[in-house]
């Protein structure tokens, strides 16, 4: 994998759909302070993927991203930065996207999760099983819902799982976009909230945040008769997140698993740009960010 430090990949087709999407893309990148690498993909036949090097397709590539360049600058209305990059991928989608994820060696790869009502036709489906497959981060957004800033961020937390790659993110993001982290919890026992283990563990993390000059504080839900999810959406609507970070189930891609009910629901149920940490984070170092 060619590491790019400090690069984003984010899908952008070539329609009304992808200019929105597109503005949510410079969002992150610009509030990040981020290289973003901007990738059409082109439905082709096997002739092309077979000879994607002939001259003639050498050629057919060229037209595509001399059109995908007029796109993108159509839409920003000025010539393309030095800190945006286009790309053209041949093939399906969701599989040119999985490649690319393991070959770019991108931060993390911003995609769209909202319905389409256009020629990508990717389902709910297919954004989860992206999700599971892809080798680095995943940042799932919804062009129906721009972003102008991002004020707080909410961190659900399950205590069987590790949180070092959380720890990361939630620390990065945090830094960059001077958010405030919430650490949220559903807990099913009807026992007092700061004898929970839930709440241990939310503490713990709590403080490591603090420690590195992170607002933050700890809710811990009581779940009786609804599912933990839809507590947590409740919760990310109470306190109007700006963005969600949650731990996807697989502790690796390779699992063969996929990315579990929790983790889809708050995906597809949440209007709000959703981080899901899996795949490869390439550094650990909070204190370096």
């Amino acid at each position: 994998m060619n590491y790019r430090s400090n690069s984003i990949l984010a899908h952008i087709p070539q329609n009304r759909d992808g200019e929105r999407v597109l503005k949510q893309a410079l969002f992150f990148t610009n509030a990040l302070n981020m290289r973003i690498f901007l990738l059409d993909v082109i439905k082709t036949g096997s002739f092309f993927l077979h000879n994607p090097k002939s001259k003639k397709n050498q050629i057919r590539h060229q037209g595509a991203l001399n059109r995908f360049t007029d796109f993108v600058k159509k839409s920003i209305g000025t010539d393309i930065p030095n800190n945006i990059i286009l790309r053209i991928g041949w093939g399906k989608i969701i599989n040119t996207l999985i490649v690319e994820s393991e070959r770019g060696g991108y931060d993390f790869v911003m995609i769209d999760k909202s319905e389409h009502a256009n020629n990508e036709h990717l389902s709910r489906a297919d954004v989860s099983r992206y999700i599971s497959k892809s080798y680095c981060p995943v940042l799932s957004v919804n062009k129906e819902y721009p972003l102008t800033e991002i004020k707080s961020i909410v961190v659900p937390i399950d205590i069987s799982q590790h949180t070092k790659k959380r720890l990361y993110w939630a620390t990065f993001f945090a830094k960059r976009l001077k958010a405030k982290i919430h650490i949220v919890s559903a807990l099913y026992i009807n026992i007092e909230e700061r004898k929970s283990l839930a709440f241990k563990n939310a503490e713990k993390i709590k403080k490591m945040l603090e420690n590195r000059g992170i607002e933050c504080e700890v809710k811990i839900l009581k779940v009786h008769d609804q599912e933990n999810h839809t507590a947590v959406l409740n919760y990310i609507e109470e306190v109007n997140a700006g963005m969600i970070i949650i731990r996807t189930h697989q502790e690796s891609r390779f699992t063969g698993k996929k990315i579990g009910t929790f983790v889809s629901e708050i995906v597809h149920g949440c209007k709000k740009p959703v981080f899901t940490v899996g795949g490869v984070t390439q550094k650990y170092d909070l204190d370096a960010i």
